[in-house]
């Protein structure tokens, strides 16, 4: 009977740990290498701006971007980019080369600073998404549940942005989780 009961806690664990491994992360890339992919197969990039220090940005990763039906919306639609806004390499973007500002005991990385020109200020976490022509289409800063990401990822990737009012949309979006759809 012990044998037994054995038998079935380590299948158990098997099960569950397979389980546990099957479940879909985001595919991360570098801003270099979305760009590589991106000349073979155009598609939108979505970029995650954060910092090592952001506690919101942790809780944004762990909350957010863990959920495997948010991984898999992001991996399918988009090339998702882990940018940290103090890196200290530059990067080559549409013929211009950003580099790294040392600021006091820190610095930023001027390449944030464009992504997130349309903002007031920077802040963290900032999510960018930027087009097929690799225009910025929209920069968000702040942490978001869920709940609140996936009608702005959708939005965003089936190009509803382009001719819906964002309102209009996500009351539309709503409806349609509510309902069970």
């Amino acid at each position: 009977m012990a044998a037994t009961k054995y038998i079935f806690s380590i299948l158990f664990i098997l099960c569950t740990l397979t389980f546990l491994s099957a479940q879909e992360t985001v595919q991360w890339m570098s801003f270099e290498e979305a760009i590589e992919a991106h000349k073979h197969e155009p598609k939108k990039i979505f970029v995650d701006m954060y910092t090592d220090w952001c506690g919101w940005c942790k809780k944004m990763d762990a909350e957010t971007f863990q959920q495997e039906d948010i991984a898999s919306y992001l991996n399918e639609h988009y090339y998702a980019v882990k940018f940290n806004a103090e890196s200290k390499e530059d990067i080559e973007f549409q013929n211009v080369v950003y580099s790294y500002v040392k600021q006091g005991s820190r610095g930023y990385h001027e390449f944030a600073i464009k992504l997130a020109e349309r903002l007031e200020r920077l802040s963290f976490p900032t999510v960018v998404f930027i087009d097929e022509n690799l225009n910025v289409i929209q920069p968000l800063a702040g942490f978001m549940k869920p709940e609140q990401f996936k009608p702005i990822v959708s939005f965003i990737a089936e190009n509803h942005y382009l001719r819906t009012p964002w309102k209009k949309y996500e009351q539309e979006f709503k409806g349609l989780t509510s309902s069970g759809n």
